[in-house]
């Protein structure tokens, strides 16, 4: 089918999935990719076209900004660094375990910040539905999925450089994304402290020219404009200043609704469609390639679930730590994202991205309902909490 009649076919099923995907039970993500291979490789009714990868990159692009929006910087205030610090502890035996997992299984080293990866879009809904995201377990939790996707994006931006220029100068780009970001935070603050009632506009109900939506996508821009100069992975800018604006503005629910509307609602299902448009089926269709994924997706199990088991020494029970375990072991958007960035790079194949979404798809079902089970009433507390 030509690129016209495919726009079609994808506009239609972006419209009409959702619902399929509540009555599935399953996360729309999921039936999106689902939908994807099976109009795609399957049938070979779609093929995938240019304007359907440039409106999918804009799609993960505004996926990436959402999760950085999603930060919640009042709680991380009020846990203070010891949330922050066991993050950090939980993180290093993930990213160590991952490590020790790719040399062990001889897989490109690349499926070390992929198996690192979390979802933070999943963990913050199932704290929510268990009510539990204000206890100290939910913030614990919450903190580690913050930091696993910061940190993992981070070691990809790094990655990233050292694939396509080596050993060299050129690894402090990174860094100096971060000091950029740093220095515009600094700007903008001042702005903020000389012309409030100005700023204020960003954020008025009534405003027809939608000034809140223009300056969160004019950040979008600035930093993925700041990223392809220093040549740094635009999807750790576009995480970071959904981080900065949020960070800065504290943006009403309605702005937020706006965003996760326009980006929802029409550009990220696109960019999940376009995966499964991409998937190679043919990569998994022999035993060899399924045992192989059978047995990573046991070890991105493992590699989550393990290290939370150290809260049972930050005073939780066995029970919560477990219940940690199997929330952080769910991945979705992001892992699918640092695949899409391994295949650009050449640094995983087609049969990796592959795994990868059956990673997602596997653990985006299963962990979010392990955790559920787990959870009981009282057991988010620490004793004398």
């Amino acid at each position: 089918m030509d690129g016209s009649g495919a726009l079609v076919i994808v506009g239609i099923a972006a419209f009409l999935l959702p619902p399929v995907a509540s009555w599935l039970r399953a996360p729309a993500v999921v039936v999106e990719i689902l939908f994807g291979v099976l109009v795609g490789p399957v049938f070979g009714l779609v093929q995938g076209t240019e304007l359907l990868d440039q409106i999918g990159t804009l799609g993960l692009l505004m996926l990436m900004f959402l999760a950085g929006f999603e930060i919640d910087f009042p709680a991380l205030r009020r846990g203070g660094a010891g949330p922050i610090g066991q993050a950090l502890v939980v993180f290093a035996g993930t990213f160590a375990l991952s490590f020790l997992a790719t040399v062990w299984l001889e897989l490109p080293v690349f499926y070390a910040p992929l198996l690192a990866t979390t979802s933070a879009a999943l963990v913050l809904p199932s704290l929510r539905s268990a009510g539990i995201t204000t206890e100290s377990l939910g913030q614990a939790i919450l903190v580690s999925a913050v930091i696993a996707d910061l940190v993992t994006l981070l070691l990809v931006a790094e990655i990233t450089i050292w694939a396509r220029d080596g050993w060299g100068i050129e690894l402090i780009n990174g860094p100096l994304l971060l000091v950029a970001v740093v220095v515009v935070l600094r700007v903008m603050k001042l702005v903020l402290w000389w012309h409030p009632l100005r700023v204020s506009r960003l954020f008025r109900k009534d405003d027809p020219d939608e000034m809140g939506i223009r300056g969160a996508l004019a950040l979008l821009l600035i930093f993925v404009g700041l990223s392809t100069v220093l040549d740094v992975e635009p999807i750790l800018a576009a995480f970071l200043a959904g981080g900065v604006f949020a960070l800065l503005f504290h943006p009403p629910e309605g702005l937020r609704h706006q965003l996760s509307g326009i980006s929802w609602g029409f550009l990220i299902p696109i960019f999940f469609i376009n995966v499964g448009l991409r998937f190679e089926v043919a990569a998994l269709l022999n035993p060899e390639a399924l045992t192989r994924a059978g047995v990573i997706i046991g070890v991105a199990f493992l590699v989550k679930f393990l290290p939370a088991l150290l809260f049972v020494f930050w005073g939780f029970s066995l029970r919560a730590a477990a219940a940690t375990g199997f929330l952080l072991s769910a991945r979705l958007s992001l892992v699918i994202a640092v695949a899409t960035v391994g295949l650009e790079l050449g640094l995983l194949d087609q049969t990796d991205r592959a795994i990868a979404v059956m990673i997602a798809a596997v653990t985006s079902l299963a962990c979010p309902v392990l955790f559920r089970q787990v959870i009981t009433h009282g057991s988010a507390r620490r004793p004398g909490d």
